[in-house]
């Protein structure tokens, strides 16, 4: 018999009626249900990540008003906008203790803290300790024990020690350990250290100085 008689679903001109009909439905629909789900360009752009962020950092009793980009460290505007260059940027990974500040009177790493989630709480940093040149009395005891060598690690190391005594006015040498443990010293001047918190500690609790 002869196929000449014969249509498929593409008939003599290659697409049939019905094969045309189904095939720009299905492709209707398909646009429709992307045009649904797909964000707009103006939608899926991101934030601009250096687009500077307005701050107030309040800082040893003084309050900063800022634009800092959203990836700043609280440490690199510190030293670089403020110019408190006491805290020193060491590992900048938040293992070694140079940047330690305060934040509401608990020990932080400045190197792991952004500057905009400072914003709202109270900053006290190595120059915050003093009043005026008079040195607070943890800082005459680091100089009495001798409670440093090179002296980079000092200022954080102060500052730990600063929130210890600040939670626990008493510490014992187990508790001075303990709370001193995030600070790192390559000049091993450890035992001189734990004897200058211990003396700044008793200090305070005989005549209730800073």
């Amino acid at each position: 018999m002869s196929d000449r008689g014969k249509q498929g679903p593409c008939g003599p001109q290659g697409v049939s009626r019905r094969g045309f009909l189904t095939t720009v439905s299905s492709s209707a629909a398909a646009a429709a249900v992307v045009g649904a789900v797909a964000p707009t360009v103006a939608e899926a752009a991101p934030r601009d990540a250096s687009e500077p962020t307005p701050i107030v950092l309040h800082v040893n009793g003084r309050k900063y008003r800022l634009a800092v980009e959203p990836r700043e460290t609280l440490i690199s505007v510190l030293r670089e906008r403020l110019g408190l260059t006491g805290s020193k940027p060491g590992c900048e990974r938040g293992e070694c203790g140079a940047c330690t500040v305060l934040l509401d009177g608990s020990t932080r790493y400045s190197c792991m803290t952004l500057a905009v989630e400072a914003q709202g709480h109270i900053i006290t940093t190595i120059e915050g300790l003093a009043d005026g040149e008079e040195l607070s009395e943890l800082q005459k005891a680091f100089i009495h024990e001798d409670a440093y060598q090179c002296g980079f690690c000092t200022p954080g190391q102060v500052m730990a020690a600063e929130g210890l005594l600040r939670k626990n006015p008493a510490p014992t040498m187990d508790d001075v350990r303990l709370g001193m443990s995030g600070n790192l010293c390559r000049c091993g001047a450890y035992g001189h250290i734990f004897k200058a918190v211990q003396k700044a500690a008793s200090t305070r609790r005989a005549g209730g100085a800073k």
